[in-house]
């Protein structure tokens, strides 16, 4: 039986879910092809490509590493721990970890996840040597992290920073490959992970605690995600049978997704006649925000928004409108050849991914 929910216990609820996810490390990740975003190419600006999928291909020994920082913000923000662990053959064979005195001061934020106060780093050794010592353990080897971005962009920082060069080894997102193994899991962080293998989660955010971790969880996790690459790979053979069956899901899919917009209407309805949120069997709770939106005089609202200097608060700059000039052809071109080169050169990434189309037969 479904039951009606007061709705103080909905703001409570929600308070709860936000301390529970206070880690904002972790972002949510969206649809991906088989090949992670960390394993596609990298344009640097030198021109090197090192993020391939030959990194998880990889046989030989792996790096598996956690930081640990002042904040988010990797331009401003300082490395505070690095834990890091080389992997070979399932197994640990050397470990390194080190505190770091910041340049800057330790968020309260990010205190409150790993518990990394002032007085711990007060003697402890500079970024400069921090990262020295941590490129002399990593080497050239490949290494996986957890949101591996967030890792790499304070690494490669201090890299630039103390040693001149970028942080170029391969890297691999143990994040990104499960959310591929099982996109239907609500989380995706460490925790998660660790659960989905049958381990109890450290509670403690420290760099090597984490990165042993997910050290003991990696090999599981590669070799489900081979034998998934693997497997499509088997498939290619069968692509005529598998189009047939991709019709009928389609088709079940079409009908499901009409049969969900009927019951939301229903459900709709409810709340506008004053319904109350409810909660069912399973523990799910169901409620509605109405949300109202405007039209604008656009000349007025530009003119406001202008004057104010509130563009980079309200606009977002539109990619696939931007690859549409650049590609232009010169004769329906609307920009002029400086200006597409200007446009290319602040490219900085690059990825690839198919779109499948199912085209209806004409009539």
């Amino acid at each position: 039986m479904s039951e009606i929910v007061n709705k103080d216990e909905i703001l409570e609820l929600e308070e709860q879910e936000d301390d529970e996810n206070e880690n904002p490390d972790v972002p949510e990740i969206k649809d991906r092809s088989w090949i992670p975003l960390s394993q596609q190419v990298d344009l640097a600006a030198d021109g090197s490509r090192p993020f391939t999928p030959k990194a998880i291909m990889n046989e030989g020994p792996v790096i598996v590493l956690d930081t640990e920082t002042t904040g988010l913000d990797h331009k401003t923000e300082s490395l505070l721990e690095i834990g890091a662990v080389r992997l070979e053959n399932g197994e640990i064979t050397a470990t390194f970890s080190m505190l770091i005195k910041p340049a800057v001061p330790i968020r309260h934020s990010s205190f409150k996840i790993h518990h990394i106060s002032d007085e711990m780093v007060e003697d402890a050794p500079s970024v400069e040597e921090a990262i020295t010592a941590f490129a002399e353990f990593v080497g050239d080897l490949p290494y996986v992290a957890h949101n591996v971005v967030f890792d790499y962009s304070f690494i490669t920082e201090a890299y630039k920073k103390h040693l001149g060069k970028r942080f170029l080894n391969p890297r691999i997102c143990s994040q990104e490959l499960y959310y591929s193994l099982f996109p239907e899991e609500t989380s995706h962080g460490l925790s998660s992970l660790a659960r989905k293998f049958g381990y109890e989660p450290h509670v403690e955010h420290r760099a090597l605690d984490d990165a042993m971790q997910l050290a003991q969880l990696y090999p599981q996790l590669r070799k489900l995600y081979l034998q998934k690459h693997a497997w499509k790979y088997s498939q290619l053979t069968n692509i005529d049978y598998l189009l047939e069956r991709y019709l009928r899901l389609q088709k079940a899919h079409q009908t499901l997704q009409s049969e969900m917009a009927d019951l939301k209407d229903v459900f709709k309805l409810y709340f506008a006649e004053g319904g109350h949120p409810i909660r069912t069997t399973g523990g799910e709770i169901l409620t509605a925000n109405l949300r109202r939106q405007y039209d604008y005089n656009s000349n007025a609202l530009m003119e406001t928004i202008v004057e104010h200097d509130l563009l980079p608060q309200v606009s977002r700059v539109n990619l696939r409108l931007v690859d549409k000039l650049i590609t232009q052809k010169p004769n329906r071109s609307t920009i002029s050849d400086e200006v597409r080169q200007a446009l290319i050169a602040s490219r900085k990434t690059i990825s690839q991914s198919w779109s499948i189309e199912l085209k209806k037969p004409q009539n």
